[in-house]
């Protein structure tokens, strides 16, 4: 049995300004660095055996400060990248409102579909559990794909927030 822990990345400022970031390319910001630090604290006992990231540096980042506690490498992985918004990325909350006033109601975005993401997410939670049929395994995404892994995995979940963890036996 492969022990997966799902993270969120760590903060970052698109995130306090509550803008849509997607697969636009934002680092970490203080708080974001520090929580993965923390989070490497939190995780310091774990026995992982592998570590996978988004190739977006938020999760990417946040993968390698955890990586480096316990002497792994970070396997960059794309299908890991939170969805494409299209031209809503870079848009807060309140300007997606007053553009696209379905959104509430709808589809998120122009960009690529949910059915898409969730595609792309299960291939590549896919690969890595068969890469690492035993053994515990951190994986640094982003909201929308882990979303996307749990539902697929039926694993029911609150809001996750920067640096939070989901531990799944699969």
């Amino acid at each position: 049995m492969t022990t997966l822990l799902l993270v969120r990345h760590g903060e970052t400022d698109w995130n306090l300004e509550r803008r849509v970031q997607g697969q636009t390319d934002r680092p970490l910001n203080t708080t974001g660095l520090e929580q993965a630090h923390v989070l490497a604290g939190e995780l310091a006992a774990e026995q992982i055996v592998a570590v996978y990231a988004s190739d977006l540096s938020r999760a990417r980042d946040t993968a390698a400060i955890v990586a480096y506690s316990h002497a792994l490498d970070v396997t960059v992985d794309t299908d890991l990248r939170e969805k494409h918004f299209g031209s809503w990325e870079g848009l807060t909350d309140l300007e997606i409102a007053a553009r696209f006033p379905g959104a509430v109601r709808g589809h998120w975005g122009d960009g690529e579909t949910t059915e898409a993401l969730v595609a792309r997410a299960v291939v590549a939670i896919e690969r890595i559990r068969t890469a690492n049929p035993s053994g515990t395994v951190l994986v640094v995404s982003h909201g929308g794909t882990m979303r996307a892994i749990l539902d697929h995995l039926a694993v029911e979940h609150e809001p996750i927030g920067n640096c939070a963890v989901v531990r799944v036996d699969y």
